[in-house]
């Protein structure tokens, strides 16, 4: 069983295609055929299957033939995966960020104490 790093390896590498995002976009307008998304590409439908096959196992398309028809579907949950990563990622830089944050406060707070007590000196000589 694939565990969560190929899932997002997965994703982004289906991602990665320009192909593929441009197919996610017109899947995401709606359930659509195999032969309506090769048209507007200008690619061929082994190309269209091939292109889909790599967004189904990546779990952000589902295709279904129904007679002659085989229809795309986009898999919302595909993209859970991806918002988790980011979502990860997001929530440890902003902790980082907040950190050093406090730590340039201690810093001003600290060459604030200093440049009032050379003050002090100074009045004193």
């Amino acid at each position: 069983m694939p565990g969560p790093k190929a899932d997002i390896d997965r994703v982004f590498h289906a991602l990665d295609d320009p192909t593929r995002r441009a197919l996610i976009e017109k899947i995401s307008e709606g359930p659509i055929s195999v032969s309506q998304l090769a048209e507007p590409l200008h690619i061929t439908l082994a190309a269209v299957v091939q292109h889909l096959q790599i967004l189904e196992e990546s779990g952000l398309v589902h295709t279904e033939k129904i007679g002659r028809i085989r229809t795309c579907r986009i898999e919302p949950q595909g993209l859970s995966v991806v918002e988790q990563w980011i979502a990860d990622r997001r929530s440890l830089w902003e902790r980082r960020f907040d950190r050093l944050g406090e730590l340039l406060a201690e810093e001003d707070v600290a060459e604030d104490e200093r440049s009032k007590r050379e003050k002090k000196r100074s009045k004193r000589k």
